[in-house]
Order: structure tokens, then sequence, then C-alpha cells
């Protein structure tokens, strides 16, 4: 059922808010994201989350129950949570994690070979001191984030439960989608997925997809409105 609107529906700012974290996530699982740029990536989560927290209040004060309520879920857990998450990772493995592996690996080091000081070390053993700081790291990391695929079930199972609301929406297909990739985030950030380089391309891609479609319906919602017609063809909803 259409909603009756006092504003302009903020529907299509809010699925380009939605793309932008779907590029944004989809860049770091197919592993093109540096850890530099990690900050970066929180800060686009934030003018995110705005446009979908402001989204979420007008489509709740129009009585969009489905639309306002998941916008709203969104913006304060796939934008701001995420944002500062995001962040606070660059934070832990430049600020934390590197220094205490690069210490570790320097001590067993030096350790091994028998001397008190780092410069008495060969630069062979230096080398393989080093190899492993990387390895170190990843592992930190990875029992850290391990939190959060417990988090991401209750987005996972929220989305999951709402999802039959979409039926009546030529977004079912853009939900079910974004049910099957948070699902495989909380396999992947929880740790029981054996094998989570398996995963992340197939995660990657997906949000890449979902990305491009929440683009054009944003497309289609504002174009077809304003032109009164189907300029953008959608899909017809499921059930009417």
């Amino acid at each position: 059922m259409a909603q009756e609107h006092s504003f302009a529906t903020p529907g299509p700012a809010g699925l380009a808010a939605l793309a932008v974290a779907c590029f944004g996530f989809g860049c770091s699982f197919l592993g093109k994201l540096d850890i530099n740029g990690l900050p970066l990536l929180a800060a686009w989560l934030i003018g995110g989350g705005i446009v979908q927290y402001t989204t979420a209040v007008m489509e709740l004060k129009d009585h969009n129950i489905t639309g306002g309520n998941v916008f709203l879920f969104f913006a304060a857990f796939f934008m701001f949570a995420a944002a500062i998450s995001v962040f606070m990772k660059w934070y832990l493995v430049s600020f934390v994690f590197v220094p205490k592996a690069a210490k570790e690996a320097m001590d067993a080091a030096m350790a091994a070979a028998g001397v008190a000081d780092i410069k008495m070390l060969t630069p062979e053993q230096l080398a393989t001191a080093k190899a492993g700081i990387g390895k170190a790291v990843g592992g930190m990391l990875g029992k850290a984030v391990h939190v959060e695929g417990w988090l991401w079930m209750a987005g996972a199972g929220f989305l999951t439960v709402v999802t039959p609301a979409y039926a009546k929406s030529a977004l079912f297909i853009l939900v079910v989608a974004l049910d099957v990739v948070l699902w495989m985030i909380v396999g992947v950030d929880s740790g029981w997925y054996g094998t989570p380089a398996t995963f992340k391309p197939i995660i990657g891609w997906l949000l890449v997809v979902c990305g491009w479609y929440g683009v054009y319906m944003a497309g289609a919602v504002v174009c077809n409105t304003v032109y009164g017609r189907k300029v953008f063809p959608t899909l017809p909803p499921l059930v009417k």
C-alpha cells in the first residue's frame, strides 16, 4: 500500500545511503581496502547514517512501519555502530596490535639469538621476526571481532523476520540478498565458518550488486514519481 507523505518521501536518499555502505563494505570484503583507508570508510558511514536516520524518522511519521523501522535499525548499526567499529579496528591495529606483536616478535628473536639488544640481531634474524608480525596481528584482530559476529545475529535476524513485509514492495529481492549477506557476515565474523576466505568474495560481490540495485531503485522512485509513469521499470511485488 502506498504511503501518504506530508513531505516528499526520503526513501531514495535512504537507498542511496545504503548503497554507500554496500560499496564500502564490498570493497573491504573483496580485499581492496587497506588498513589506512578504514577511517575514510568510517567517515562515509557516518554521513550515510545521518541520511538513514532522517529517512527513518520521516517514514515512521508517515506510518510506514516497515521502511521506517528498517532504516532506523540500519542507521544505528549498519551505519553509526559500524563506523565506530571500523575506526576502532584501525586504532587497535595501528596503535595496539602492531606494537604488541612487533615487541613480542623482537623479544622472541633476541631470546633465540641469545642477545640483549635488537641492534645485535642480524638482518636475516630481523627479517624472520618481522615476517610473523602480520599473521600475529591478524590473529589478534580475528579474536577481537568475534563478538561482532554474535552482534550481527541481531541485525540478520531482524531483517529476516521482517522480510515477508517486503513481499508487497519492489525491494523484496534486495532485502532477501541482504539477508544472505548478513548471515554470511555472522558466520565469518563469529569464526563459525572454518574458511572465511571462501565467503568473503561472495559477500563482497553480493554487496556490490545490492548497492547498485539500491541506486537503481532510488532513481526509479524519483523519476517515476516526477513523470507519473514507469520511466525506470521495476519488478512487481509478490503480494498486492
